[in-house]
């Protein structure tokens, strides 16, 4: 296998009733790890790069390269979706370097100014051919889709879709962004409703996916059950970013001399590896073959402005 496009994964799993899981690449292990996870798990899987990952490397051109060559190399299908992206330039960078698929965030734009310019940007998207998410949260536009206590209306949604032609909608169900413990309370039913909502909703007929983000704070009975309600593409940052960080304070903290980063960076792209292939097992709802770990980062609930931190 090699490299594909969200599109033919996200289409899939909706097909099938299943989930997708998406999840950020922070830098090269990380990529590393979420390929090798999905050759763990025999399950494709979406390698996202955000506007904040591309403006911690001075630019998307550097990691965008590099999360590319490692889905090239996979045994598995992968792509490569640009995420959170607040700025058109960058969508169109990310078209030309050659992502299949891309998410332009206007969700906390007033919602006529978020129509408005996410049309005009998965426009031109499309128009090569690249698969297009968009993000809607409460009714009126006046918050992003993950504050809390934010919620997606279904009506406004498909209106939303049917004005800016976006492929996938991420939506605003009771899920925040950077939680470090999984307690968030999602709304079945209104996932139910919106997944209704956008049958055949796309400008060609087809259902428009649902997508799922700050998943790092909602447990996995849980997030199965959205699945299972309509949910499709599932996104996943801070809970893999623990089990990655855990494992360097351990490796550190068992020989304090360590000075070479190999030695601590692949434990620990292991152990991001071994969790995010558990996570796909999940997110397709198959059996899982461990059980779900305990939280890996200590403190409590929090929320973030950084729109990669799930």
């Amino acid at each position: 296998m090699t490299l594909v496009s969200a599109r033919e994964l996200v289409s899939a799993a909706a097909t099938a009733g299943t989930g997708i899981g998406a999840f950020n690449v922070i830098h090269l292990e990380t990529a590393e790890g979420l390929v090798r996870a999905s050759a763990l798990a025999q399950l494709p899987v979406i390698l996202q790069i955000s506007q904040n990952c591309a403006d911690y490397h001075g630019g998307l051109e550097p990691i965008a390269l590099a999360t590319l060559a490692a889905a090239r190399r996979a045994e598995t299908p992968v792509a490569v979706h640009l995420d959170h992206a607040e700025r058109p330039e960058l969508v169109d960078e990310a078209v030309a370097l050659g992502f299949g698929s891309v998410m332009f965030d206007g969700g906390a734009l007033p919602y006529d100014e978020n129509v408005a310019v996410t049309a005009e940007v998965a426009a031109r998207a499309r128009a090569a051919g690249v698969y297009v998410e968009g993000e809607l949260g409460e009714v009126g536009g006046k918050d992003g889709a993950h504050a809390p206590g934010v919620r997606t209306d279904p009506v406004e949604a498909r209106a939303f879709v049917a004005a800016t032609g976006v492929d996938a909608l991420a939506v605003a169900v009771g899920s925040s962004h950077a939680m470090t413990d999984r307690t968030a309370s999602l709304d079945l039913d209104l996932i139910a409703r919106l997944r209704a909502a956008l049958r055949g909703a796309a400008s060609d007929g087809i259902d428009v996916p649902l997508v799922l983000h700050g998943s790092s704070g909602v447990a996995d009975a849980v997030i199965a059950d959205a699945v299972r309600a309509g949910m499709t593409k599932v996104n996943v940052s801070t809970h893999l970013n623990g089990f990655f960080t855990r494992a360097v304070r351990e490796v550190l903290a068992a020989d304090e001399r360590l000075v070479d980063s190999r030695k601590y960076l692949a434990p620990a792209r292991a152990a991001l590896a071994d969790e995010a292939a558990r996570m796909l097992r999940l997110f397709a709802l198959l059996p899982s073959q461990n059980p779900a770990p305990v939280a890996e980062v200590p403190g409590t609930a929090a929320t973030s402005t950084r729109n990669d931190d799930r």
